[in-house]
Order: structure tokens, then sequence, then C-alpha cells
């Protein structure tokens, strides 16, 4: 979350799926679409919903805690937006307080995961979905955010459980997306553009952590 509090995905825009679909039914007299195309579009038509299982995580071990509605937006990735980017942040207080700020409605903010101090890692918004978590829009699309508890100040919440965690975590979206382990795709908060956050801060030890992101890639191959 950073510095301050994270601002809400603005454009609840319909996605490019949604718009083929609406496409495809203006010009279904004279465009048959692919049977591959419609089998991954039937459940964007009106009173169709893509099957979810509650509870179910994308990372082995995680704990399911549901985020509120209004802090994402469902969709369909990575067939509806590509996933190309880990974006890093600090929650600015502890564990408990992200994730009760990720159930307010009002917050209108939230990241897929949080990574406590111990290393356990919660998982509140499936990776199919858009987070409202980078205060960018494209960038929420394309990206998983991961939050980790702490103070951007204090160095010492950063620790060797939580870093070896995240990098895991870290390691699994990269190989599950074919992401790249360079800082050009596992980036900052603060690097997000047009972003004011300051997270995850000069305390963050970037060099140790990719060198552990990279370590745990390897050990997926």
């Amino acid at each position: 979350m950073g510095a301050r509090k994270a601002s809400r995905d603005t454009d609840r825009r319909i996605g490019r799926r949604a718009l083929l679909i609406g496409g495809a039914a203006a010009a279904l007299g004279t465009v048959v679409l692919a049977r591959d195309e419609l089998g991954r579009l039937w459940w964007r038509l009106p009173g169709v919903e893509k099957p979810r299982k509650e509870g179910e995580v994308d990372y082995a071990g995680a704990r399911w805690v549901a985020a509120s509605e209004a802090n994402w937006r469902r969709a369909d990735r990575p067939d509806d937006y590509g996933v190309d980017m880990v974006v890093v942040h600090v929650t600015q207080g502890s564990h408990d307080s992200a994730v009760k700020a990720f159930q307010d409605p009002g917050h209108r903010a939230a990241a897929h995961y949080i990574v406590r101090k111990d290393g356990r890692v919660t998982q509140m918004i499936r990776e199919l979905d858009v987070a409202y978590h980078a205060g960018n829009r494209d960038y929420n699309e394309r990206s998983v955010g991961i939050e980790h508890e702490g103070f951007v100040d204090r160095p010492e919440d950063f620790t060797d459980e939580m870093y070896q965690a995240s990098a895991r975590l870290t390691a699994r979206i990269c190989a599950r997306y074919d992401i790249p382990v360079d800082r050009e795709h596992i980036v900052g908060h603060v690097e997000v553009p047009g972003t004011d956050h300051t997270d995850p801060g000069e305390h963050w030890d970037w060099k140790r952590y990719m060198k552990l992101v990279r370590e745990a890639r390897a050990e997926l191959a």
C-alpha cells in the first residue's frame, strides 16, 4: 500500500473479451467465430458466470481470505489481459490491518497477496482477476500485486522468512505466466507511472530479493 492509501482502479471498463462478444453478436449474420474462441468467451455472455471454486488459491500453501468485491474487478486473465509483471508493495501496517483494509469496500484497493513477517502467505484475490493495487489501470490489468507486512522505514520488518517466501511466490507467478525474472518485470509500487507511493522503500534489498527469485525460479525449471 505504501506511504499513502492506494488509489482504486478508476475505470471499470469492459474487457477486450466482452467487447469481442458484443461485436460478434452484432455480426452473427455474416461472421462465425472459431469454436475455440467461443469456448473461451461463453462465460462472458449475459447471465453466465465462469465457474469459480470458493476458497481456491493459486499458490499452494496460501491461506484464502476474500477481499471486498469493491476492491477488484472480475476478469479471465491471462486470456483477456496478459500478465507480465509483479508489483512489490509494503503494507505500512500489520498483516491483520491490511486484511481488514482489503475487506473494506470503502478502501477501494487491494492486492492479490500479503506476505507476513513469518513467511505465511495470504491470498485475497484470484490471479484471474484485476486487483486495484497499483493506482494505474494498465499496471493493474497486467500485474500481480504482492504486499509485505511492515513499514518502509523499518528494515527489521523485512525478515529472512519474508524474503524467502515472497521470492518463492514471485518465482511461481513468473513461471506460470512466463514472466522474465528481471527488474523490468518485477517492480516496486514506487516505480509504477503516476503513483504517489514510496514502497517498498530504500530498505527493501532488491539485490538479495532478485537473487532469491532467480534461485527459486531455477528450481521450477
